[in-house]
């Protein structure tokens, strides 16, 4: 005859302790909220200019000639394709801005594949979007104010095609600012929860 050891005890459901909820986190203020909203549609008037400038409006600075001399056979679907490519990455970044003053910022949407549902983790959403702000800001201020400043001008006025692509291209430069402003804000939200 064999003895077998008794199997431990189970424990009583009142002895079991689940864990403690996480505090949530405090909403985003009207600033931030605002000031994500500007950031994210801050790419488009620049988006507008270009793809404007490939169908052959005249927009100033640049004919549609000169814009397509840079793609094979001067094709305009080419050229438009890459306009377009460009303005969704601009968009979709921008509208990751959005991100931090959002639920989708705390808990990645359920229709995501693989990581749908799962919270989203503070800090690396806190540190992507400050490389992202710092990148936009130096891009953006360096081309910007660099192509300004170094452009040859031949009358010192500002001509109507001028003074289109600067307001075009103009919201850009707040889309860096911002969006350190809101990153701010998000980490301040999230480093408030997780003080006792």
């Amino acid at each position: 005859m064999t003895t077998t050891d008794p199997a431990p005890p189970e424990p009583r459901p009142e002895s079991r302790v689940p864990p403690a909820p996480r505090p949530p986190v405090p909403p985003p203020p009207r600033w931030a909220v605002r000031a994500a909203h500007v950031a994210a549609w801050s790419t488009v008037p620049s988006g507008v200019w270009r793809i404007a400038l490939v169908l052959g409006v005249p927009v100033g600075v640049m004919k549609r000639e000169e814009f397509l001399a840079a793609f094979p056979d001067n094709s305009p679907l080419i050229g438009l394709a890459y306009v377009l490519l460009i303005g969704a990455v601009a968009e979709a970044a921008s509208y990751l801005t959005l991100g931090l003053v959002r639920p989708w910022g705390e808990r990645v949407p359920r229709w995501v594949p693989l990581i749908g549902g799962r919270s989203v983790n503070g800090g690396l959403a806190v540190l992507a979007a400050s490389l992202g702000a710092l990148t936009v800001t130096v891009l953006w201020w360096v081309l910007f104010f660099g192509g300004l400043l170094t452009s040859p001008s031949p009358d010192p006025g500002i001509s109507a095609g001028e003074a289109i692509f600067v307001a075009a291209y103009a919201p850009l430069l707040l889309w860096g600012p911002l969006l350190a402003a809101v990153t701010w804000s998000y980490h301040r939200r999230h480093r408030a929860r997780v003080r006792p």
